[in-house]
């Protein structure tokens, strides 16, 4: 782990801080791209600038609401690490979606241009949480468990790296929602998977990982998963009533 890169005076340059940024310059090179590929206008990247911001502050809000008492709010606000994905999700989600109806701009096709940004922008920000030794896993004796001793918080056990499962698996989708896209998949099926597939990972790494049981044994990463996976599915299921009618007039020009 490299949690810190450097030192500018007393302000340390972190590895997270690095990879978030990092991901957020590729999220949005994705974005123009995608808005490009689709004949969108690029004032929507407006969108994603706007949701980024949203992210970032939702991320950060929901991580010290989730540890408050186990440190000063100022302790958590400054955290090296400290951001909870899905406070980044709703936060970035909200923050984006207002701004795309403010400008009037298609909200399914900008959201679906917006998914593989979303995809590569979290592995990348998962790689910075395994820098810093954040987010990680239960102890293992696999071979590729890995000790933070200086993670947050430290352990000397080896522990499952469960930030780049995550990664390996967001690579994976990203990979899978650009090609949807260019095969022509229709929007709210490439969103809805989007939704499935990243919450639906999710929800099974909590269960190796360390985190406070909110509910029985569901963590609150879990139950924003559960919301996220459904949200998901009410879109495919959209996507699939919208396919019905369009396969119908086929089939009646055909015969």
């Amino acid at each position: 782990m490299l949690p810190v890169l450097f030192r500018i005076g007393s302000v340390e340059i972190t590895s997270f801080g690095v990879m978030v940024a990092v991901g957020a310059m590729a999220g949005l090179w994705i974005f123009q791209r995608e808005l490009r590929r689709s004949g969108l206008p690029d004032g929507a990247l407006d969108a994603a600038i706007f949701g980024l911001f949203g992210g970032l502050a939702g991320a950060k809000l929901l991580y010290v609401a989730e540890h408050l008492g186990e440190a000063p709010v100022l302790a958590l606000l400054t955290d090296r690490g400290g951001m909870s994905w899905f406070g980044g999700f709703a936060g970035g989600l909200l923050a984006g979606l207002t701004t795309i109806l403010i400008k009037g701009w298609p909200v399914l096709p900008v959201l679906a241009a917006a998914a593989p940004a979303l995809a590569v922008g979290q592995l990348l920000g998962r790689i910075g949480c395994f820098l810093v030794g954040d987010d990680y896993g239960r102890p293992t004796l696999l071979p590729w468990g890995v000790a933070f001793p200086r993670g947050l918080p430290p352990t000397v056990e080896r522990v499952h790296p469960t930030q780049l499962y995550e990664a390996a698996f967001l690579a994976l989708l990203g990979w899978l929602l650009v090609r949807w896209r260019r095969r022509g998949v229709s929007d709210r099926t490439v969103l809805g998977r989007y939704f499935v597939g990243a919450a639906g990972f999710r929800f099974v790494l909590e269960f190796i990982r360390v985190n406070t049981r909110v509910l029985g044994p569901f963590t609150v990463a879990q139950l924003f998963s559960l919301g996220v996976v459904a949200l998901g599915f009410v879109i495919l299921s959209g996507a699939a009533f919208v396919a019905q009618p369009i396969r119908a007039a086929r089939d009646d020009e055909q015969g």
